[in-house]
C-alpha cells in the first residue's frame, strides 16, 4: 500500500486492544487510534476519518452486533469485524450491512496485514459496483425520458422518431444543455399543459 493507512481500532476489552495496536502497528501501520467504548462510535469516526474500521468483539450478543452494522451502513467505509463466535445469520446480516470483512475465530498479529488489505479491496469493489450500478439506472431513467421526449413531439408535432430525435438533439445543442435535460424539460412541460 503506497501511503499509510489511518486505523480506528474499536476494543472495549482494553488489553486485547494494546495487543492488537502492536500488532498493528508491527504490520506496518504507525497511525492506529483505539476506542474501548462505543458510545457515540460515528461521531468519533466522522472526526477521525479513519481509511479502515477494525472492530474486535470477544463474544458479540446480537445488540451489539447491530449496533455495529448500524454504524457501517452510517459510515462507508472499509470494516474488518472480528469475532470469536458467530452463527450463519450474523455473518448474512453483517454482509448486508456492508461489513468487508468479518472473520470468525478472533483475531492473531500474523491475520491483520492480509484481512486488512482484503477488506479495502472488497469495499473499493462493492463501492465500485454501487457507483457503476446507480450510473447505469440513472442512465437507463434518462433513456426512457428521452424515449418518452420523442414520443411527445411526434405526437404534437406529427414527425417520426428520427425527426424527433434530431429536434431534440437541436435544442439541447442551441441551449448547451444535455439533451436528457432538454427531455425531462419537454417532458415536464407537456405534463403541466396535459394533452392540450
Amino acid at each position: 500500500m503506497a501511503q499509510p493507512l489511518n486505523i480506528l481500532l474499536v476494543d472495549d476489552n482494553g488489553l486485547r486492544a494494546s495487543i492488537i495496536e502492536e500488532g498493528l502497528r508491527e504490520a506496518g501501520h504507525a497511525n492506529v487510534s483505539v476506542v474501548t467504548t462505543v458510545a457515540g462510535l460515528v461521531k468519533r469516526i466522522e472526526r477521525l476519518d479513519p481509511d479502515v474500521i477494525v472492530v474486535d468483539l470477544e463474544n458479540p450478543n446480537r445488540d451489539q452486533l447491530e449496533h455495529f452494522f448500524q454504524v457501517s451502513r452510517a459510515v462507508k467505509r472499509p470494516m474488518a469485524m472480528f469475532v470469536d463466535r458467530s452463527d450463519t445469520a450474523e455473518i448474512e446480516a453483517a454482509i448486508e450491512a456492508g461489513v468487508s470483512a468479518y472473520v470468525v475465530d478472533g483475531l492473531r498479529k500474523e491475520r491483520i496485514k492480509p484481512i486488512l488489505e482484503m477488506a479495502i479491496s472488497r469495499f473499493n469493489a462493492v463501492s465500485r459496483l454501487a457507483r457503476e450500478l446507480a450510473e447505469a439506472k440513472s442512465e437507463l431513467a434518462e433513456r426512457k425520458t428521452i424515449d418518452r421526449a420523442k414520443g411527445i413531439l411526434m405526437k404534437v408535432k406529427k414527425i417520426d422518431e428520427d425527426a424527433a430525435y434530431k429536434l431534440l438533439r437541436r435544442a439541447a445543442m442551441n441551449e448547451n444543455r444535455r439533451i436528457g435535460d432538454v427531455a425531462a424539460s419537454l417532458v415536464s412541460a407537456y405534463n403541466l399543459l396535459g394533452d392540450a
